[in-house]
Order: structure tokens, then C-alpha cells, then sequence
């Protein structure tokens, strides 16, 4: 494509206010954003400088013909919007989850395909530079040939959380959909491997939300929860997504191994901690530990019969990143740099598409199952 692309940002909150300074970092004119409440959208795009604001998402479509649409909306409406994108020929960039079932997201990654549009898909936290740190060294061969890896978690969220779009499968909540997909996505970009089965169990700690007015970006929401002496004659609603999960899968490195890694993910939405969470890598010489959930860091090295060793993060990984402080929001950037630099034709470079969000979310469903072992589908 030739000449300046044009954008439309769906969603007004948190991730589509990111989207957008995102698209426009790499010189996409933002031309209109659409949310579901009028007054909202009508505010952000105001103060973001975007020209056109709209509830009506197929009018803005029909009005504006942007070249790339971003969804950062609840996973609950994805399925529509990206579909009537598709259907209008624009590149779709989709925060995760991509849709709230592995059939309906199947069936966009089979429609953008079929029409040769390019999909990105947001599970974003693999662009962390610890992350990108532990990439390197395993390809480099520090831990020789691995063998497990380990992604562990504990949140310890206010169980008074007003209730929202989180607390429904439905409407894209659960932590399978918010925490894992992210975690997922770290370990096969480190090891530069394909996700074959999967196995696990999912449980929901928080049973009913009270309902609570205000709440429009959802990292605020703790601040909204209602304190005991306001709970008398409140409105509850009934929860039905995960908070916490156990998940054990094997990948498969490119590389050549032996057998598959070992791989497990366990997060406790609702539980406190004693140590910090962290993502691991084992192999047969020695072994990476990073701390934070999504691999924030720091990052140690421990190789046989020596103390775990600090590595920090070299310059040719940073000075490869957009300077950009907030971990989500530099994430969204270097994916979307990926996904443009595709769409303007200077090849794809591995980022994740709708391909594996429908992978991921089968994964997803397979565990809210329960149904034992799951073969991940290869192609559709």
C-alpha cells in the first residue's frame, strides 16, 4: 500500500485510547473512534484530537473506509465488529481475546484469510525486553536443551470488584482470556515453538459482583469496589468467569529436541502471595528465572554448580524498542509496528494474527472444560 493509512479505533477506553497512540506512532492518521457510550466517545476523541466519534460502529465503518480498523473493546463484542470490518475489506488489529469461543474466532481467522487481509493479535506481553532477553539466550543455547518452563501468579484482587464485562464468559472475561493467553504467548515466543495439548482446570472464587456506577477504565475499577459499610441494599449480580487456573501443556521448540517441554501455567486471581510471581525456563545445562508475571523482570541465570547470576537487559534489545515508559503501551506499539510494516509490504516477521487467537482460545475453551488432554488444532 501507497500513501498514508487510516485508522479507526474501536473502543474508548484504556485499550483503544493505547490503539490509538499506537497507530499513530507509526504515522497512521486516526481518523474516528467508536464506543458504546456517546458522551465518553465523544469526550476521548476530543481531547485525543480524533475527528469523528460514533456508538455506530457499521456507520463508521461506512463513513470513514479506513485501511486498518484496532479492536479494544470487551471480547464480548468482538466477534461483530471485526467481522463487519472484514467485510469491508480493513486490516484488523484485536486486542484478546479475539472472541469468546474457539468456533466463532476460527471462523474470522478462516474470513480475513480467505480475503488476504492482515490480522495481529494482541496478546502482547511477549514484547517485554526480559522476555525478548530470555528469547535470545535460549536460542544461543544457555540453557541447552529445555525442558520445562513455569509461569506463576497470585493477584489477590479485591473480591468486591464492581461487576463489569470481567465477570461474564460471555462478554470476554475470565483469566484464562486476560492473564494466560499473555503468559502463553511469552513461553512460545522464547522458545520459538508451536503449542500442541493442553490440559487443565479453571476456577470461579468470585460467585456474584456488586453493581456500581462510574467505572470506565477498568484498571480503575479497584477504586470503585464498595467497602463493607456500603454493602447493605447494593445490587449483585451473578459471575460465571475463572479467577484462578492450573494448566500443564507440552510445546514444541523449532529447534530439535527430544521430547516436548513441560509446560505450566497456574494463576490465583483472588489469593495473596508469599513470594513474587515469576516465568521460568529449565533446560538440561541451566536455568532462567524472571521476575513478574509477564515477565517484568529481573532476570537471573543459574547454570549447575554456580549462584543464580544477574543479566541485564543489553542495548541491541532496548535500543530495538520505542521509548515508551508503560509496559502495555510500548507492548501495543511493537506489535502494531510489526503488523503495519506487513500490511505496507515489507513481509511478515512472525507477530501473532487471528490465527492464533483462535488457537489460543481453543486452548481456552479446552481448559474451561475440563475434558482431559486437547490437541491444539494446526490449521483450520
Amino acid at each position: 500500500m501507497s500513501g498514508e493509512l487510516t485508522g479507526l479505533v474501536f473502543g474508548s477506553g484504556f485499550a483503544g485510547q493505547g490503539h490509538a497512540e499506537a497507530l499513530r506512532y507509526w504515522g497512521v492518521e486516526v481518523v474516528g473512534m467508536v464506543s458504546r457510550t456517546e458522551e465518553v466517545v465523544k469526550r476521548v476523541a476530543g481531547e485525543m484530537g480524533i475527528p469523528y466519534a460514533s456508538t455506530d460502529w457499521d456507520q463508521a465503518l461506512e463513513d470513514l473506509r479506513p485501511d486498518v480498523v484496532a479492536i479494544g473493546t470487551p471480547g464480548g463484542a468482538h466477534y461483530d465488529q471485526i467481522l463487519a470490518a472484514i467485510e469491508q475489506g480493513c486490516h484488523v488489529f484485536c486486542d484478546k481475546p479475539l472472541t469468546t469461543s474457539s468456533g466463532t474466532s476460527r471462523h474470522l481467522f478462516q474470513e480475513a484469510r480467505d480475503k488476504g487481509l492482515k490480522t495481529a493479535y494482541a496478546a502482547s506481553f511477549r514484547y517485554q525486553p526480559h522476555a525478548l532477553l530470555a528469547k535470545k539466550l535460549i536460542s544461543e543455547g544457555v540453557i541447552g536443551e529445555p525442558f520445562e518452563t513455569e509461569c506463576i501468579s497470585h493477584y489477590e484482587l479485591n473480591p468486591l470488584i464492581p461487576w463489569g464485562w470481567s465477570h461474564l464468559i460471555e462478554l470476554g472475561g475470565g483469566r484464562l482470556s486476560n492473564n494466560f493467553t499473555h503468559k502463553l504467548s511469552i513461553v512460545l515466543h522464547a522458545l520459538d515453538a508451536t503449542l500442541l495439548d493442553i490440559n487443565g482446570e479453571a476456577r470461579n472464587d468470585m460467585h456474584r459482583a456488586p453493581v456500581v456506577e462510574g467505572v470506565h477504565d477498568f484498571r480503575e475499577r479497584g477504586e470503585f469496589a464498595p467497602s463493607a459499610d456500603e454493602l447493605e441494599g447494593i445490587e449483585w449480580r451473578a459471575v460465571d468467569s475463572e479467577w484462578s487456573y492450573s494448566v500443564l501443556a507440552h510445546v514444541m521448540p523449532s529447534t530439535k529436541v527430544r521430547q516436548p517441554v513441560t509446560s505450566v501455567f497456574r494463576h490465583g486471581g483472588m489469593q495473596p502471595k508469599f513470594e513474587g510471581d515469576y516465568v521460568a525456563f529449565y533446560g538440561d545445562e541451566s536455568s532462567i528465572h524472571i521476575g513478574g508475571a509477564y515477565a517484568q523482570g529481573p532476570l537471573h541465570v543459574k547454570r549447575r554448580g554456580s549462584d543464580w547470576e544477574l543479566v541485564p537487559v543489553p542495548a541491541d534489545i532496548t535500543d530495538g524498542l520505542p521509548d515508551i515508559e508503560d509496559d502495555t503501551q510500548r507492548n501495543w506499539t511493537v506489535l502494531i509496528g510489526e503488523w503495519l510494516a506487513d500490511i505496507r509490504g515489507e513481509g511478515y516477521c512472525g507477530y501473532q494474527t487471528f490465527k492464533e487467537g483462535w488457537q489460543f482460545q481453543a486452548a481456552v475453551d479446552a481448559v474451561r472444560g475440563g475434558d482431559g488432554w486437547f490437541e491444539v488444532p494446526a490449521d483450520a
